[in-house]
């Protein structure tokens, strides 16, 4: 996939001090015709998220949310090279006592494939939701409002 995204190249500090952070906004069409989205419980304080994490060397920004999307959530599928937003929020580090603020750039992830067994499967529970449901069990307003108004169809997906 073309999407004119270069690699990420982490300099000597390494991903903990780069505050940007690549997530994936996991969508389908329900079986009764319904956008959804999909969102997976936080492993420390149990809210609903979306999966992102820190830049991963080697990867662009969309092959970063697609690995997260697998990790966190296991899903595989086909992501569009276009951010449909960013979001901040306060990330808490077991090893400090100073939360890091973080802004997270989203990429549309169509789900193709839901796998049983994947890498935390063990520690996060995922569930379907319609767009508004979800945007309700989201605390990051920024976030909740992205999710509430997606429309796959606006970015030609």
């Amino acid at each position: 996939m073309k999407s004119g995204q270069h690699p990420v190249r982490l300099g000597a500090e390494g991903k903990q001090s780069v505050r940007t952070q690549f997530g994936a906004l996991i969508w389908r069409v329900s079986p009764k015709g319904k956008l959804q989205v999909l969102l997976v419980k936080s492993r420390q304080r149990n809210r609903w998220i979306i999966p992102k994490g820190w830049p991963i060397h080697g990867q662009t920004p969309v092959q970063a949310a697609a690995t997260e999307a697998w990790e966190e959530a296991g899903v595989r599928g086909t992501v569009a090279p276009v951010c449909v937003g960013l979001y901040s929020y306060m990330k808490y580090l077991r090893d400090t006592e100073m939360p890091l603020p973080c802004v997270v750039a989203l990429f549309p992830l169509k789900a193709k494939s839901l796998a049983k067994s994947y890498p935390e499967a063990e520690v996060r529970k995922r569930k379907w939701m319609s767009l508004q449901k979800a945007a309700s069990k989201i605390d990051t307003p920024e976030l909740a409002h992205i999710i509430a108004k997606f429309d796959p169809k606006r970015y030609g997906l």
